[in-house]
């Protein structure tokens, strides 16, 4: 399907949906009147293939206690084969309702309150909380910035490891805001790393269907298995690549049979919660049918990202824009076209509802964090407003 037959198909007006994207501009900003683009949700309905499988679920009209569809992972599986290579097996697997909950649930089950837990700003803001709300020690371990190419600090790594107990290690991968893909080499050398160090690696995998580049994601789940690693729980879903959040549906992988026995026991205390019904409904249908659909999705977030690069660049030829390898979040940095604050120029002035730099990492306090999965009209709509109060604020 060309792009703008899905836009036609599939982009929704959300307002008076109860979208907390939409609908929250007032508690979360304070003003009803901003153009949203700041939480990673997206405003294209899922595959209507995937509608359909949960209308025929709704009209059964039963939603009681349910079992894993036998195939659900057999689905997942021929996806995999599909899009990267990797290769997993039911008895790894776990639910939870969000990879959110899931970092919660294993830093409880792997680190005690004062262990050191790792992380690698500029990062998705609730690793911070998952690490804060329990009392763990917060350790980072910035990634390089060279002129928005990001890279992990192998050397600054290693010397955390030798000089610091680290308990446990929040990997990003695909990294959430920065855009990057890490490489296998990256991975391997990460994982090499906690293997030497004893360290508990949680690898964050959500956007693994969302790549921008031609070269393939490569799971932490490869790679365990290449290298022998075990102390590895990856965590992924289908929520961010098919916009069904919501749904509650989302997975642990678990190789190692010790670790997935230590977490089983305990869960059996702190986590007894049934399968979302509808979740599985859709994820597995996802799965078997939405390769055009998130195909053509993509081309949508390649349309809005080029059309940001080249507008601003086009008026500020010295702005710096990340490179978008994956996930559908553009980070740009202000820095070069601020003459003030950068809530007073994008939100009070441009009128934009964003996420801001400071909340990934506060030595990124000019930066912002846009969502592309929309409508052309709406990227083109927020560029205008941005570029007409840099203008205004470079005037004064």
């Amino acid at each position: 399907m060309d792009s703008q037959t899905f836009i036609e198909t599939y982009y929704q007006e959300r307002q008076n949906s109860d979208s907390l994207k939409w609908d929250a501009l007032v508690e979360r900003f304070g003003d009803k009147d901003l153009l949203p683009l700041w939480v990673a949700d997206s405003d294209f309905s899922t595959d209507s293939q995937i509608k359909q499988a949960l209308v025929e679920r709704i009209e059964h009209g039963i939603f009681g206690y349910s079992t894993t569809p036998k195939d659900y992972v057999a689905a997942y599986q021929g996806w995999l084969d599909r899009h990267e290579k990797t290769q997993v097996e039911a008895k790894w697997l776990t639910f939870s309702t969000g990879v959110v909950q899931s970092l919660y649930d294993l830093i409880a089950c792997f680190t005690q309150e004062e262990d050191a837990v790792l992380i690698q700003p500029p990062v998705y803001y609730p690793f911070y909380n998952a690490i804060n709300d329990q009392k763990r020690q917060l350790i980072e371990a910035p990634l390089k910035n060279e002129a928005e190419h990001y890279t992990i600090d192998f050397e600054q790594l290693e010397s955390i490891f030798a000089n610091q107990e680290i308990k446990l290690f929040i990997f990003c991968s695909p990294h959430n805001p920065v855009g990057r893909v890490w490489t296998k080499d990256e991975v391997t050398r990460v994982m090499s790393l906690c293997e030497q160090y004893g360290v508990f690696l949680i690898a964050d995998e959500i956007h693994s269907d969302l790549v921008l580049i031609d070269r393939p994601f490569v799971s932490a789940l490869t790679i365990a298995k290449e290298i022998g690693f075990t102390q590895l729980a990856v965590c992924n879903a289908p929520s961010k690549t098919f916009n069904f959040a919501g749904l509650l549906n989302s997975h642990i992988w678990i190789i190692d049979e010790d670790v997935r026995q230590r977490f089983f026991d305990w869960s059996k205390v702190h986590r007894q919660t049934e399968l979302s019904v509808l979740g599985q409904v859709a994820a597995k249908t996802a799965y078997a049918k939405s390769d055009e659909w998130l195909a053509s999705f993509l081309s949508v977030v390649k349309i809005n990202e080029q059309y940001i690069r080249q507008t601003l660049r086009a008026s500020y030829p010295d702005i710096e824009i990340a490179p978008l390898e994956g996930t559908y979040l553009l980070w740009i940095d202000l820095a070069k076209v601020l003459h003030g604050e950068v809530k007073t120029l994008v939100q009070d002035k441009a009128k934009l509802a964003i996420d801001f730099g400071e909340w990934f990492s506060k030595d990124y306090a000019t930066y912002i964090r846009i969502n592309l999965a929309t409508k052309p009209e709406i990227i083109q709509k927020a560029v205008t407003q941005l570029i007409h109060a840099i203008d205004k604020e470079a005037n004064i």
